[in-house]
Order: C-alpha cells, then sequence, then structure tokens
C-alpha cells in the first residue's frame, strides 16, 4: 500500500469499528480518537474530527426510532432535545478555548468516567431506583449536564444516558432507546455545528472515516443480532479499558 494512502485506510477502518460499536452498544468514539491521535491530530482536533464522522449513525438511529418517541419521565421530549442542543453547543464551545494540552490532561479522566459508567452504570441505576424517586425537575437538570458532556467529549455518553433514564424516569432498556438516540444525535449535531464553525475538523480524516462509520453501523446492526449480550459488553468494556489506560500512560507516564 502507497504510504499516501495508509492514514486514508487508517481513518477508513476506525470509522467502520466506531460505526459497528456505536450501532453495537455505544462507545465508538473509542476507535476513532485513537487512531485520529495516531496519525497525529492534536487530542482536541481529534475529538472534534471523530465527533462529526460519528454523526450521520447517531442521525440515522434517531431517524430510525422518530415514531417511538413519547414524553420522558413527565417531561416533554421537544424541550429536551431543546436543553441538549444549547447544553451541546456550550460543551463544544468550552472544547474549542481549551487548549490541546490541557485537553491531553483532561481526557484520561473523561475516559475513566466513560469506562465507569459502561462497567458500572447498569447496576448502579438499579441499585439508586429501588431505593429513590427523583422528578422532572432532576431529569431536566441531568440531561443539561450530559448535553455539556456529550457536545465537549461524548464518549461513554450514551451508556451515561442509559442509566440516568432508568434512575430518573424509570424507564425499561428498550422504551430508552428512541429518546436516548434522539439525545445523542441532538448533542452531537450541536458540537458538530460549532467545531466546523470554528474549523477544528481536520475533513482529511474526517471524510473517510465518516464513510466507514455508515459502512460500520450497518454491519454492526445485522451482527448484533446474532452476537450474545455478553459478549458485545465485554468487547466495549475491553476497549474502553486498554484505551483508557493508554491514554493515562500518554498523559501522565
Amino acid at each position: 500500500m502507497s504510504p499516501d494512502l495508509v492514514p486514508l485506510a487508517l481513518a477508513f477502518g476506525a470509522g467502520i469499528l466506531g460505526g459497528a460499536m456505536n450501532a453495537l452498544a455505544g462507545g465508538g468514539t473509542f476507535a476513532t480518537l485513537p487512531s485520529l491521535i495516531a496519525l497525529g491530530l492534536p487530542a482536541n482536533v481529534a475529538n472534534a474530527t471523530s465527533n462529526v464522522s460519528l454523526l450521520p449513525g447517531a442521525g440515522a438511529s434517531a431517524w430510525a426510532f422518530r415514531d417511538e418517541l413519547t414524553p420522558l419521565g413527565g417531561v416533554s421530549i421537544k424541550l429536551l432535545a431543546a436543553i441538549t442542543f444549547v447544553s451541546g453547543l456550550v460543551g463544544s464551545l468550552l472544547l474549542v478555548v481549551t487548549p490541546s494540552r490541557a485537553f491531553d490532561v483532561i481526557i484520561p479522566w473523561l475516559l475513566l468516567i466513560a469506562f465507569l459508567a459502561i462497567a458500572f452504570g447498569g447496576p448502579a441505576s438499579a441499585w439508586l431506583r429501588a431505593r429513590v424517586t427523583i422528578g422532572p425537575r432532576a431529569l431536566v437538570v441531568a440531561q443539561t449536564m450530559l448535553g455539556v458532556y456529550g457536545g465537549y467529549f461524548g464518549g461513554g455518553v450514551g451508556i451515561m444516558t442509559t442509566a440516568t433514564y432508568g434512575l430518573l424516569a424509570a424507564m425499561s432498556p428498550r422504551a430508552m432507546f428512541a429518546p436516548r438516540t434522539l439525545m445523542l444525535a441532538t448533542a452531537n449535531f450541536a458540537a458538530a455545528f460549532v467545531f466546523i464553525t470554528f474549523g477544528l475538523v481536520r475533513w482529511s480524516a474526517a471524510a473517510p472515516m465518516l464513510v466507514g462509520s455508515v459502512l460500520g453501523g450497518w454491519l454492526g446492526a445485522r451482527v448484533g443480532k446474532r452476537l450474545p449480550p455478553a459478549l458485545v459488553r465485554w468487547w466495549t468494556l475491553g476497549v474502553t479499558g486498554v484505551t483508557t489506560v493508554v491514554f493515562f500512560v500518554r498523559a501522565y507516564g
């Protein structure tokens, strides 16, 4: 393979893997972000490029579940989407003003939060839900925080959203599909708008990664029907854990 094609192939392959992971259980950022940094992109530019590259898959998922949208925990879905969009803008603007070196130091901790959410979010949510009843105001506050996190980084935000909705809105995992995918796509869209406006996206990497993520999302959806849920969960945990360790070593080693 020509040396000029290696970056394109790496971005395309990472897009396939990231799109497939998002279709299966979330966590696609853990495939795309390290690959972009390996290509030499600064961490904040890599994060912005990853966000834009994975946006089409998120939008397609949200559109597929549009007929299942209903009020969430007593709160209008339109209000929650508006809150998510505005808070996603805030989070992405925070990334724009964060120096690359500072983001290098911050990102391992964000990855660790995402790993803990994937590993313990479900059991922790079930434990709290059995003991605590929280109303619509708390859901609005939580959605605002999720939107800011999604706009700033977004890794593991799908798992965090699942845990939050289970706790605050007492929803079953299947009932969460529609609102969760809409909120994730809304935060991604807000962030993409900011990142593109401020020129934070490296299009030479984003274009092949975007194509790969669409293909990976389609493949992931087909393969996911045949894979045991436990296998998908352990694969996601493994990728997230290794990525977290690598970024800690990179920042502090």
